[in-house]
């Protein structure tokens, strides 16, 4: 027997075991074939060519070899311990560690390069896709083509070379530091079962219930104004981390342990057979794998999070837009302005225009904050309510305008109340007669403060008695503000080419421009975010059904012994299909509740709007995620039909 027919014969036997392994191979080359062509592509030099879109494109390239290089290593660890047996088997029939090593080199070079000429291929077809996405996503007119890079065949070529070097590195140490008796033990000894819950483990799996909960306590806590500088806001971040990924870590040795435990205590050691192949094995099995169970939960709650912000950011851009910038356009200086309509009524673009002069105040806002603060005086401008439309107030009363979300989360407010607006003469008391979330000013002129409007009378004595320190700071709001407004909408983007060819400074702002930056800026984060999410999802649900497949082979003696006591394959199977729902619905579940808990902290930030662009991501993740449970149940089908 020649040793290429060994190999052509084992590779043949195996193939049946390694099937999602080379599935999961060709779509990590696929994903990453596509994702470098994108970098060499002419029609992206749009999106590339800035500094951010170009960092951001090649970093991510980056990571997405280390996810794929961490899952194939793994992957390799798994299956070259359970192949232990068959290893220590070509020693016994005298085959030297050495053509051992050369059989399994010639073994995976046949499967990996295999695998990683289809995933090219496959990556080639989906190239046009994937930029057709991206274009959609970023709004970029412009023909997606199909095209071939031999730049990006070359990187990937030497990346997946190099992470096969690794690999078969990997293995030549594994087998020249194992004996014979040791390779015969080895996939014997990889999991590990104890029969009695010791009470230290009781401990940890409380610890882990209350270090979870602790993490997420105080992320409610995180942006309520107690934390008053950087410094407190990073040591509180930092805590809220160790404490979930610690709590997370307990949570897998002991938590799950202690509850199913509880649960077969409760039922007095009467359990159905459904109970036995899922509560029982899951008590004793997941501990084992806790620190694996951690790194996937919490990467997958840092995909899912970062994947939410952004969609949220993107989602959000146009009420975002016109919060920073409430008009279709928006001058502080008369010059650019009138330049500017001069070439609307040149273009015969109708519009209307809205003029007001701001100026600064310090306002004493103690006796409508809803919470605690040190710092109770509030500097932002004050406007007339003779130029808000639709605002008509009396004298002695104010309404606070542009109190959005993050605003709101930041500086709790009453509706109603006293202030004081500090003047050279002294403080005038005006009641608060409302709040609306709605801007009538851009940004830099409220100071993420909002803006106080008063009556035309108490505008003008504040006027007059205004601190004129406040009107010269560097960080004061400009004088004047001019906000134009289309009459017909359909204009929007010949009028926004015109305020562009003006070349305008940071102090005049187009809504239509930011919110076009917005969906781009954030459009391509998502993109990345998402390409890289989707490639851990894979790898990590291909990780967890490796290691359903060592249970179920090592459980199969068990199956056996349940059918010749009458137990039927349906029997095992719906007890099979609780295990996996355990199984990769604990860690899920975990990791969508993280991701929850950190995105409901800060996404006020990023957009107006939480739940729905959340909701989504969390639902795709949940669908492409139970993919995996479902091919572990059809492993186990197989297994259970063979045990007999």
């Amino acid at each position: 027997m020649s040793l290429n027919y060994i190999i052509l014969r084992n590779l043949r036997k195996n193939i049946k075991n390694y099937y999602l392994y080379v599935f999961a191979l060709i779509f990590g080359v696929a994903l990453y074939f596509s994702f470098v062509t994108l970098q060499y592509d002419p029609s992206m030099d749009e999106v590339a060519g800035s500094v951010k879109g170009g960092a951001a494109i090649g970093s991510s390239s980056v990571l997405l070899v280390a996810i794929v290089a961490i899952f194939l290593l793994y992957a390799n660890t798994i299956f070259i311990k359970r192949r232990s047996r068959e290893i220590g088997l070509f020693q016994l029939i005298g085959l030297t560690k050495g053509k051992i090593f050369k059989l399994l080199s010639a073994e995976n070079l046949i499967l990996y390069f295999g695998s990683m000429i289809l995933g090219i291929g496959a990556g080639f077809a989906v190239s046009r896709l994937i930029l057709m996405i991206l274009f959609k996503i970023l709004a970029i007119e412009s023909v997606a083509k199909l095209r071939f890079s031999l730049e990006a065949l070359q990187q990937t070529v030497i990346v997946f070379a190099a992470i096969y070097l690794l690999i078969m590195l990997m293995n030549y140490t594994f087998i020249k530091a194992q004996s014979i008796l040791s390779l015969f033990k080895v996939s014997s000894t990889t999991q590990e079962r104890i029969r009695k819950m010791p009470l230290w483990e009781i401990v940890l799996g409380l610890l882990g219930i209350g270090f979870i909960a602790a993490g997420y306590y105080l992320s409610t806590l995180l942006f309520n104004g107690k934390i008053n500088n950087m410094t407190g806001l990073m040591i509180s971040m930092i805590v809220i981390l160790g404490l979930v990924i610690i709590g997370t870590y307990l949570f897998y040795k002991g938590s799950v342990s202690f509850v199913f435990n509880a649960i077969r205590k409760g039922k007095q050691g009467y359990l159905t057979i459904n109970e036995v192949l899922s509560l029982s094995s899951i008590m004793f099995r997941m501990k084992s794998n806790a620190l694996l169970l951690t790194i996937i939960t919490t990467v997958s709650a840092l995909a899912i999070g970062l994947l939410s912000l952004s969609y949220i950011s993107y989602y959000s851009a146009e009420a975002t837009a016109k919060e920073s910038s409430p008009h279709d356009f928006g001058f502080a200086r008369v010059e650019t302005k009138e330049q500017f309509v001069q070439a609307l009524d040149k273009a015969q673009i109708k519009y209307s225009e809205v003029h007001m002069q701001p100026f600064m105040m310090e306002v004493d806002a103690s006796q409508i904050m809803q919470k605690d603060f040190k710092d109770t005086v509030i500097s932002t401008s004050v406007v007339s309510d003779s130029s808000v439309k639709g605002v008509d107030l009396k004298p002695g009363e104010t309404r606070l305008m542009g109190y959005n979300n993050a605003l709101s989360s930041l500086l709790s407010l009453k509706e109603t109340g006293e202030i004081g607006f500090k003047t050279i003469n002294g403080t005038v008391k005006q009641q608060l007669a409302g709040i609306s979330k709605k801007a009538i000013m851009p940004y830099y002129y409220s100071k993420n403060s909002g803006v106080f409007v008063v009556d035309e009378t108490v505008f003008e004595e504040l006027a007059q008695a205004k601190n004129p320190k406040l009107q010269s700071a560097k960080e004061a709001a400009p004088a004047d503000y001019f906000g134009i407004e289309l009459a017909d909408r359909s204009q929007l983007k010949k009028a926004n080419q015109i305020f562009m060819d003006l070349k305008p400074d940071k102090k005049n702002i187009s809504q239509y421009e930011y919110e076009m930056n917005q969906r781009n800026n954030m459009g391509l984060i998502m993109f990345i975010v998402g390409f890289l999410g989707l490639t851990f999802l894979i790898t990590s649900g291909c990780i967890l059904y490796f290691k359903q497949m060592d249970e179920g082979e090592e459980e199969k003696a068990g199956y056996t012994i349940l059918r010749k006591l009458g137990f039927t394959q349906g029997d095992l199977l719906r007890g099979i299909q609780f295990k996996q729902l355990f199984n990769f619905g604990i860690p899920l579940v975990v990791g969508l509740s993280h991701s929850y808990f950190a995105v409901k902290s800060g996404w006020f930030f990023f957009g107006t709007e939480m739940l729905t662009p959340m909701i989504l991501v969390m639902l795709l993740y949940t669908a492409l995620y139970s993919i995996f449970g479902f091919l572990s149940v059809l492993y186990y089908k197989r297994v259970i039909s063979e045990s007999l």
